[in-house]
C-alpha cells in the first residue's frame, strides 16, 4: 500500500503502459478480443490503447468477476486510484485475482483481464498497484460506485464463544520418526504425529452490561479518594496493587476478571482492568490531584460528587481522548522496547483515539458489534492509524528473533487491534460507554502464534478475550449522538429498615462493599446490621460536596415503607444547615488608627464596596480587593503599610 507521505500521482495509460516490458504487454495483447500480435512496443501499447475506449471498454470490464468488478469500482471511485490489498480485503473477505498460476511453483502467472485496468505503478512486482487517471475518467461513465461499507451487528449475543483447538495423536510405531523445527535460535526435535483432529470447545460468554455500572463507581472512586484511601506512584501516576485490590473489591460485581494471584513466575496474569482504569481516568479529568502520592480531589472532583454521573463520565470521556497519562499499547506488556528507544516512535495517543472514537461513532445504538467486524470495519473505510513509526525497535522475548519489524509481526491485528481493545475494554467500558461480552484470554486468540517468542504465551493481551461490544445509551450520550440520557435504575441488593430513631436495620442480604462506603460517608456503624445517621458526619458530607439527596434515594430503594418523617426532616436540616454558611474567600483584619477613620471607609463612596466593619476599629477586606482599596485609600489621603 503506498504511503500518504511518498505516493506518487497518478499516471495515465500511456505512461503504466511504457513501463511494461515486450513481453507484458504481449501477454495483455492475449487478452484482447483480436486476432493482432504486433511485435514492436509501440505497437503494442497503442493496440492495447485503442481496445481501453468507447465500447471495447465496457465489454471488457463487463467480462470481469465479482470480485475483479468491485475492485475496479472501488478505484474509480477512489480518490486516487491505488488499490490498497488490505483494505479490500478487510470489506470483502478476498483479494481479486491479478494472475492466474499453474501452479506453486509459476511465479509470476499470467495477467488476468484485470491487468488491463489495473497495472503495476512500477516496472518490478514489489511496487502498488493503480488505475490510471485517464482511464478512471472514462470508467466513471459507467461503472457503478461501490455501496458504502455496512458495520455489522446482532441484537442478540450467543451463548457460547466456539475456540477450535488441535489435538496431535502419536503412534509408539517406530515408522513414526522425528522431525527437527528450527525456530528462530532455538532447535526443536519432534515427533511426527500419527493423525491430527480438531476439537471444538463451547465456551461460555460472560456479559458486562457497563451502563449502570459505571455512574455507580464513579462516585465510590470519588468517596474513596475523599477518604484518602488511592496511593499512586509519583512517577507514572498508576495505582499501587493494594489499591487496585481494594477498588475491585468496591466495584460492582466486582473486576472484569478475577484478581488471582500468580501461582508461579512464568504465568502470564491477567490483573487488574477497571481498577487500574479508574485512577488514570479521574486524574486526567482534573477531578483528582497527587499529594504525596495520595490522591485528593480538585474543586472540580467535589463538584462531581453531586453532579449528575452521566455529565461527569461524558467530561472523563472527552479528557481522556487528550489525555498523555498513559499509552493504552504500554498495557500490552509483552512488546518490549516501548519505553527505551523505541518510545520515539511511538505515535500520538490522541490521533489514535480519535480514529477509534469517530468508528465508535458509527455503531448502531442497542445492537451488539463483533470485534473482529469492528476491526474490519475500520480497515475498509480507511479509518486507520499508527501505533509507531519504528516497528524495529519493539520486539518479544528477543530483539533480534523477536523482532515486530518483520513481515507479519505488526499486522494490524497484533498492533492496532490489541490497541483497540485496550481503548475499550479497559476505558470506554470502565466509562460506561459500551457493554461487554467476552471470555478468558488464555488462548482466545492464536492469531501470534507464528511469531517468535510465543509458544508459551496463552495471550498476547489481557484483552484478548473480548468478543462483541454494545454502544448503550450512556455511550450515545457521551459521545453526542444523543442530545440527553435518562438513567438507568440500579437494582438495590440490601433490604433496609429505616426507624424513626435515625437507625437503619440491615435485612436478608447483607450490604455490598459500596454499599457500605456510601453509607458510612453519611453513618456511624453500630454493628453489621445496624447503622445510625450521624449529624455530625453527614454535615461533613455535605460540605465536601457530597449530595445528601444521593442518601434518600438509597435508603428509599431499599425500604419497602416510606422515610419516617424524623428521617426526612434530619435530611432537609442537615442540607439546609451545611449550607447556611459560605465561604467567600481569604480576607484582611484591617485595624484604623481610630473609629472615626473605620466609620468614614466604611460609609465612603470610594471604599465602602470594597470592604466591611468588623467591630469599632477594625475593616474586612477581600484579598483580591486589596489593591483596589489601597487605591482608593489614596484617594481619600489615608496610606496602609505593607506587611
Amino acid at each position: 500500500m503506498p504511503s500518504s507521505r511518498n505516493q506518487e500521482p497518478t499516471p495515465a495509460l500511456r505512461d503504466a503502459l511504457e513501463l511494461r516490458t515486450i513481453d507484458d504487454l504481449k501477454k495483455l495483447v492475449a487478452l484482447l478480443p483480436t486476432k493482432e500480435r504486433p511485435l514492436r512496443k509501440g505497437e503494442l501499447v497503442e493496440l492495447i490503447e485503442r481496445h481501453l475506449t468507447g465500447d471495447g471498454l465496457r465489454a471488457l470490464w463487463e467480462q470481469l468477476d465479482d470480485f475483479q468488478q468491485k475492485a475496479v469500482s472501488e478505484l474509480t471511485h477512489s480518490p486516487d486510484g491505488y488499490f490498497r490489498a488490505d483494505r479490500f480485503k478487510a470489506r470483502y473477505g478476498a483479494l481479486p485475482m491479478f494472475e492466474q498460476k499453474k501452479d506453486a511453483w509459476d511465479y509470476h502467472g499470467q495477467p488476468t483481464l484485470l491487468r488491463l485496468f489495473i497495472y503495476r505503478s512500477g516496472r518490478y512486482n514489489n511496487h502498488s498497484s493503480v488505475l490510471p487517471a485517464d482511464l478512471r475518467q472514462r470508467l466513471l461513465g459507467f461503472v457503478p460506485a461501490p455501496a458504502a461499507p455496512a458495520l455489522r451487528a446482532i441484537d442478540e449475543l450467543p451463548e457460547f464463544y466456539e475456540l477450535t483447538e488441535k489435538e496431535y495423536e502419536f503412534s509408539d510405531d517406530d515408522s513414526n520418526k522425528s522431525l527437527t523445527v528450527f525456530s528462530g535460535n532455538k532447535v526443536y526435535e519432534m515427533r511426527r504425529p500419527h493423525s491430527v483432529k480438531e476439537i471444538v470447545h463451547q465456551i461460555p460468554i460472560v456479559r458486562r452490561d457497563t451502563e449502570r455500572a459505571a455512574p455507580q463507581e464513579l462516585q465510590t472512586v470519588l468517596r474513596l479518594i475523599d477518604k484518602g484511601k488511592v496511593t499512586v506512584s509519583d512517577k507514572t501516576f498508576q495505582a499501587s496493587s493494594a489499591t487496585e485490590a481494594e477498588i475491585a473489591a468496591l466495584l460492582r460485581d466486582g473486576d472484569f476478571y478475577e484478581l488471582t494471584p500468580k501461582k508461579n513466575k512464568w504465568e502470564q496474569e491477567v490483573g487488574a482492568i477497571r481498577a487500574f482504569a479508574w485512577p488514570l481516568l479521574v486524574q486526567a479529568a482534573k477531578l483528582a490531584e497527587l499529594s504525596s502520592k495520595k490522591l485528593t480531589l480538585t474543586k472540580a472532583g467535589r463538584g462531581a460528587l453531586a453532579a449528575l454521573p452521566a455529565e461527569t463520565l461524558k467530561l472523563i470521556w472527552q479528557r481522556w481522548l487528550k489525555a498523555k497519562l498513559l499509552d493504552e499499547f504500554n498495557r500490552v506488556e509483552i512488546v518490549k522496547g516501548q519505553h527505551g528507544k523505541g518510545k520515539r516512535g511511538m505515535t500520538a495517543t490522541e490521533g489514535r483515539r480519535a480514529v477509534i472514537n469517530e468508528t465508535l461513532n458509527q455503531c448502531p445504538v442497542g445492537r451488539w458489534v463483533k470485534f473482529d467486524d469492528f476491526s474490519r470495519h475500520m480497515k475498509a473505510t480507511g479509518q486507520e492509524f499508527e501505533v509507531t513509526r519504528e516497528p524495529w525497535e519493539l520486539y518479544i522475548e528477543d530483539s533480534n528473533y523477536g523482532n515486530l519489524g518483520y513481515d507479519g509481526y505488526h499486522d494490524w491485528h497484533i498492533v492496532q487491534g490489541r490497541y483497540i481493545r485496550c481503548l475499550l475494554f479497559e476505558y470506554a467500558a470502565t466509562l460506561g460507554l459500551v457493554d461487554l461480552a467476552y471470555i478468558p484470554p488464555q488462548k482466545a486468540r492464536r492469531d501470534f502464534g507464528e511469531m517468535w517468542g510465543t509458544d508459551d504465551l496463552a495471550f498476547l493481551s489481557r484483552y484478548d478475550g473480548l468478543t462483541y461490544f454494545r454502544l448503550n445509551p450512556l455511550g450515545a450520550y457521551c459521545l453526542g449522538l444523543a442530545g440527553r440520557y435518562t438513567p438507568s435504575q440500579i437494582e438495590a441488593r440490601a433490604a433496609l429498615t429505616v426507624l424513626p430513631s435515625l437507625r437503619i436495620n440491615v435485612s436478608e442480604t447483607a450490604l455490598s462493599a459500596d454499599e457500605k462506603l456510601l453509607l458510612e460517608t453519611w453513618a456511624e456503624k453500630e454493628s453489621d446490621e445496624v447503622w445510625h445517621l450521624s449529624h455530625e458526619k453527614s454535615l461533613a458530607a455535605v460540605e465536601s460536596g457530597n449530595d445528601i439527596a444521593e442518601l434518600r434515594e438509597f435508603l428509599q430503594s431499599r425500604d419497602e415503607q416510606p422515610l419516617p418523617h424524623t428521617v426526612e426532616s434530619f435530611i432537609v436540616t442537615t442540607a439546609k444547615r451545611a449550607r447556611a454558611l459560605q465561604n467567600k474567600g481569604t480576607a484582611l483584619l484591617i485595624e484604623c488608627a481610630d473609629a472615626d477613620i473605620a466609620t468614614q471607609l466604611a460609609v465612603s463612596e470610594q471604599t465602602k464596596k470594597l470592604c466591611r466593619r468588623a467591630g469599632e476599629k477594625h475593616l474586612v477586606v477581600l484579598i483580591e480587593a486589596e489593591e483596589s482599596f489601597r487605591k482608593a485609600l489614596h484617594g481619600l489621603g489615608y496610606g496602609m503599610p505593607r506587611v
